[in-house]
């Protein structure tokens, strides 16, 4: 049908299939499909956010030292208008930036989220974070954190996708959840959503696009009626006409995901990378299986595995990325990790295979 627009249907496909997409989000966060927005992008998620927020000139929005940059240049493009953009640590010895691959890598008990809530300030509006870091794989508390937030009139905005489709959410506390479909959704890129809490969402500049209105797909209304309130609900904020290819993709992809359901999927990738760390005791990566075990014991994981580099620097990770592509093993570095994900649909084999991989590293990290 986006090769042939002529036969779209109106209410069956142009406005159906984004209101399917909508109750599927809903459903894998537990909340209500009207709380949802459709959007391209984690980024695009953040940026309506950002640029929709009741901002005052010296107001300041606090995030973790080292957040993706989807998570730091939508706050960092407000300086203009008088908006600071803060970043506190994590942990003892937590570097990013020019230091990131000196960094010492996050470690059970460290409590990131005592920093976090230490570090709001009287100017702080919004604490924007990754609820899965998505260098080093640590998981936050984002309950206690939205909790924290509003006790203190701040609000907490979560880029969840690294989490979303592996790990279960819960959205208490939290202002807003945005997040792309292409990594835990299964989905190709460019269409995710954003979730945004009622009363936040009022607050927010609405998107501005024809669809935004009342009765805008109502033809029996003039169309040139700009008489008209603003949405209420998530479509409020979306971009403007979906990409039905897109929101076909993901919202197959969200009906297969919300059938199995997260936790138990939760459970799989744990048992998965808990079988990998099992059989690493003895390779050359055994100093950094004790902190990973350590952190996945305390639930501060989510799909990802991040081995950290051990000051052996980037050259032996890449050398190591190639050999694991010849063997048809597909994983990543960011900065000082060797970064290996699971899903639902991986196998012990597979696990197999990924240790195999990783034991020929010939010493590449000790």
């Amino acid at each position: 049908k986006e090769l042939q627009p002529w036969g779209v249907r109106w209410e069956e496909d142009f406005q159906g299939i984004p209101a399917a997409v909508r109750a599927e989000a809903a459903a894998l966060l537990g909340g209500r499909s009207e709380d949802i927005s459709l959007s391209p992008s984690t980024s695009t998620g953040l940026v309506t956010v950002a640029q929709g927020f009741p901002w005052e000139s010296g107001d300041e929005v606090l995030a973790p030292l080292g957040e993706f940059p989807s998570n730091a240049w939508p706050w960092l493009a407000l300086r203009s208008r008088g908006v600071a953009f803060r970043e506190a640590p994590l942990w003892e010895g937590h570097q990013a930036g020019a230091g990131a691959w000196v960094s010492e890598p996050p470690r059970a008990g460290s409590d990131p989220e005592s920093r976090l809530i230490e570090a709001i300030g009287h100017r702080t509006r919004i604490l924007a974070l990754s609820w899965v870091r998505f260098q080093d794989g640590l998981k936050l508390d984002i309950q206690r954190l939205g909790h924290a937030c509003r006790d203190r009139g701040v609000h907490l905005v979560v880029d969840g996708i690294q989490a979303a489709g592996t790990v279960p959410v819960d959205l208490e506390g939290l202002s807003a959840f945005a997040t792309g479909g292409h990594k835990g959704l299964l989905s190709p890129q460019g269409m995710g959503f954003l979730w945004t809490e009622e009363g936040f969402r009022q607050s927010l500049a609405p998107s501005g696009t024809w669809l935004a209105v009342e009765d805008a797909t109502d033809f029996s209304r003039p169309s040139t009626d700009f008489q008209r309130a603003w949405l209420a609900d998530g479509r409020a904020l979306e971009p403007g006409g979906p990409n039905l290819l897109q929101a076909s993709t993901l919202l197959e992809s969200l009906r297969m995901i919300n059938e199995v359901r997260v936790p138990p999927i939760a459970a799989h990738v744990a048992s998965l990378q808990t079988r990998l760390l099992d059989a690493l005791v003895d390779s050359p990566w055994r100093s950094d299986v004790g902190r990973l075990r350590a952190l996945l014991e305390e639930r501060r994981l989510g799909s990802i595995l991040a081995f950290h580099h051990g000051g052996s620097g980037p050259e032996p990770l890449n050398r190591l990325l190639k050999a694991g592509y010849r063997q048809g093993v597909f994983a990543s570095v960011r900065e000082g990790y060797l970064r290996v994900a699971f899903h639902g649909f991986h196998t012990e084999a597979d696990v197999d295979r990924v240790g195999a991989w990783l034991q020929g590293s010939g010493g590449t990290v000790g």
